[in-house]
C-alpha cells in the first residue's frame, strides 16, 4: 500500500512540473509572438506618419505650382 502512495506522490509531482512547464513554454511563445506583431504595427505606424507627411508636402507644392501657373 505503501508503495502505491509513494508511486501516486511521485506521479503528482512530475504532472506539476510538466503542466508548469508546459504553461512557461507556451507564456514565452505568447510574448514573443506579441513582440513580433507589436513590431509590425510600430513599421505599419510609421508608414501612416510618412504618408501623411508626404500627403501635406504634396499638397503645398501643387498649391505652389496652381499659384505658379496662375501667373
Amino acid at each position: 500500500m505503501a508503495d502505491t502512495i509513494i508511486v501516486a506522490i511521485i506521479s503528482g509531482i512530475f504532472t506539476l512540473v510538466g503542466s508548469f512547464g508546459g504553461i512557461m513554454a507556451s507564456s514565452r511563445l505568447t510574448t514573443y509572438r506579441i513582440e513580433q506583431l507589436e513590431k509590425k504595427v510600430d513599421k505599419h505606424n510609421s508608414l501612416i506618419d510618412r504618408m501623411y507627411r508626404v500627403e501635406e508636402r504634396l499638397a503645398i507644392l501643387e498649391s505652389e505650382v496652381k499659384e505658379i501657373n496662375e501667373n
